[in-house]
């Protein structure tokens, strides 16, 4: 098993491991909970180690942006955007070679595991910045006549959010849970459409229950993980 921190630290040949039909799986783990000791960094860790068990020659990608936030877009970035590539200064393409390396990460991916706090009904702003950096229409979309075109199709992902209360369609809730479908919309955009999710939630419940809720995740995600 091979394991990256992102692209900064993939081999120097990178480039041409990744054209060859018979390389290895490739998945990309992403973490975006600011908090060391996350449920959903415990939960995206417990996928990943069974999953590697079940394809020990697969490569693994890790990207950690709750402690190694991504930046929001300023106004060099979105001039380096509008601008054909060959015409940007060198701060505009300072300003979007990290945009570039987060896309590179997903085309030379097979699969993803992203894990993803439930905040304020939505997602993390650091896993906003994240999507704001990665959905560009000179890379991962294209558009005719204002319908989406994503590059990144035949890819799948598996999407491990927790949550303090329940969000589930008997909870009274289900129509507060803006997360579920923005992430299905914004995926789709970019061609994946191959999106599950696991939800860990009760997680503020008293102790008895909270467990009960992150055992079923855990048991859910363990039996995924050997055939996924």
């Amino acid at each position: 098993m091979q394991r990256y921190n992102a692209l900064p630290d993939f081999p120097e040949n990178y480039g041409v491991v990744m054209t060859l039909t018979n390389r290895p799986r490739r998945l990309l783990h992403l973490d975006s909970s600011p908090r060391r000791d996350g449920c959903s960094r415990k939960l995206t860790q417990r996928f990943v180690t069974i999953w590697q068990q079940a394809n020990p020659q697969a490569q693994i990608l890790y990207r950690d942006i709750g402690q190694q936030p991504i930046p929001h877009l300023d106004e060099i970035w979105v001039a380096a955007y509008e601008t054909d590539p060959q015409d940007r200064s060198p701060e505009m393409r300072e300003a979007i070679t990290l945009s570039d390396q987060l896309i590179d990460e997903l085309i030379i991916s097979d699969c993803y595991v992203f894990g993803i706090p439930m905040y304020n009904l939505s997602v993390p702003s650091t896993f906003k910045a994240y999507i704001d950096q990665i959905v560009r229409r000179d890379r991962t979309v294209s558009f005719q006549d204002g319908i989406p075109h994503g590059a990144l199709k035949d890819k799948k992902i598996l999407v491990i959010t927790t949550r303090k209360f329940s969000y589930r369609a008997d909870s009274g809730r289900a129509e507060r849970d803006f997360q579920t479908p923005f992430l299905r919309a914004i995926f789709a955009v970019i061609g994946i459409t191959d999106v599950s999710f696991i939800h860990a939630d009760h997680l503020a419940a008293e102790p008895a229950i909270r467990q009960t809720f992150l055992t079923e995740a855990e048991q859910t995600l363990e039996q995924l993980a050997l055939h996924w």
